[in-house]
């Protein structure tokens, strides 16, 4: 390389960028939303961690860090006021349950907790509600995504899947 830096390859990332894998009818009907589809998949496919009554847990496929969990209503809505009374709550106590869970397994320091309601908000799933559980460590943003738009996850999702799922409380 011309520039004398060396390169740290992450091509899985291209599908998400390109939206290589987007369904031909997009995320807006459930039959194309990887939300809904992922629970009837098989646990090392579908990377769901926990199930609920109302709502599960899933890694993140295009994580922001190591053990970026999702925390999904089974029910196909797009909006927060959507939910129900029963969806609201075990979403919250799945989101409580997701924190503890990782500070257990990985120490994690932080967490950035979020719903992106909306396209232009951010949602790159908009049809299907999912609420954010990023964990953060001291110094975990580097030079690595701020030079060289990468992040380094040094677990396979399979492996961290299996992690959170053993610790996950029945």
């Amino acid at each position: 390389m011309a520039d004398g830096l060396d390169r740290l390859w992450t091509p899985h990332r291209m599908t998400y960028i390109s939206g290589e894998d987007r369904p031909e009818g997009g995320y807006e009907k459930p039959a194309g939303c990887p939300f809904c589809l992922a629970p009837g998949l098989p646990p090392a496919r579908s990377l769901v961690v926990a199930r609920g009554t109302h709502v599960f847990a899933v890694l993140n496929l295009y994580p922001y860090n190591p053990g970026h969990l999702l925390v999904c209503p089974y029910r196909h809505v797009a909006d927060y006021t959507e939910l129900d009374q029963a969806e609201t709550v075990e979403l919250a106590a799945f989101t409580q349950t997701a924190m503890r869970v990782v500070r257990q397994v990985s120490s994690a320091h932080g967490f950035n907790l979020g719903m992106n309601q909306g396209g232009v908000a951010g949602a790159g799933i908009a049809a299907h509600l999912h609420q954010h559980v990023v964990p953060r460590w001291g110094g975990d943003i580097n030079f690595m995504p701020v030079i060289g738009r990468t992040k380094v996850l040094p677990q396979l999702l399979s492996d961290t899947r299996e992690l959170l799922a053993r610790a996950w409380p029945s």
